[in-house]
């Protein structure tokens, strides 16, 4: 009896200590994100995922911070699918831990829509079923959760792009693909930014989406009030200055 409850109270002991060296390192990573400093960042939340393999948030993060990395990896295409790869690993052990986690199925829709960007039309029409099955289970789960909205908008204004020949070389080899409108994709972003509204990428994605649909002028008045927002990602600094040259461009 005495053995047992040594036992029990050592292991009681060990899930304490794991438990706040997670915390820790999770506090730590976050830290490091919000400086930004991705690479940094994403080391840490890696040391968790050591610690607790299974645990959401973490895996989430890795896959996030490895798509985005990979994403700025334009001059090298090896590389950056190295990056892919690695982030869809980690959103696949996300959703082998919890299938229905909104963040695990954000997670999975953001780098399968990423890597396709980088495919030709066949390419991304191929991923489109797979990409919209994650976010209306993230949405289910998460109605708030307004990367799935910006996704689910970016999945929109793609497909609005899509030639009639490539849907119909959807149709005959992949089934078709549902339908994704302009429309849509203004209001699903228009959705993102009603719960982030400092969300740069959304902001031009959406100006994008705006002066697409001929409101030029909403647009442009877009892509100026972002150059006020907080920059919180190693993008949104390229994201200001993209927006700035548009503004240029459609004045």
């Amino acid at each position: 009896m005495k053995w047992f409850l040594f036992l029990l109270l050592s292991f009681v002991s060990f899930v304490s200590a794991t438990a706040q060296d997670v915390t820790a390192l999770v506090k730590e990573a976050d830290r490091l994100e919000v400086l930004p400093n991705e690479a940094a960042a994403l080391a840490k939340f890696q040391e968790a995922q050591k610690v607790a393999p299974a645990n959401i948030y973490v895996l989430y993060k890795c896959s996030e911070l490895c798509s985005r990395i990979g994403s700025r990896e334009t001059s090298n295409p090896q590389k950056r699918d190295e990056w892919f790869k690695l982030a869809h690993g980690y959103a696949a052990l996300a959703l082998k831990a919890d299938p229905l986690s909104d963040q695990a199925n954000v997670c999975m829709a953001m780098i399968l829509g990423k890597s396709t960007l980088t495919k030709s039309g066949k390419e991304k029409l191929k991923n489109a079923r797979a990409i919209k099955k994650h976010l209306d289970v993230a949405l289910k789960t998460n109605s708030n959760n307004y990367l799935a909205w910006h996704i689910l908008g970016r999945w929109n204004y793609e497909l609005s792009n899509v030639t009639a020949i490539e849907k119909a070389g959807a149709k005959l080899f992949y089934g078709g693909v549902p339908e994704g409108t302009l429309k849509n994709a203004i209001a699903y972003f228009e959705k993102a930014r009603a719960f982030q509204p400092y969300f740069i990428l959304n902001c031009l994605s959406l100006a994008h989406a705006y002066h697409k649909d001929g409101q030029t002028a909403k647009a442009i008045g877009l892509l100026k009030a972002l150059q006020a927002f907080p920059v919180k990602t190693e993008d949104d600094t390229r994201h200001k200055q993209d927006a700035l040259k548009l503004v240029k461009k459609w004045e």
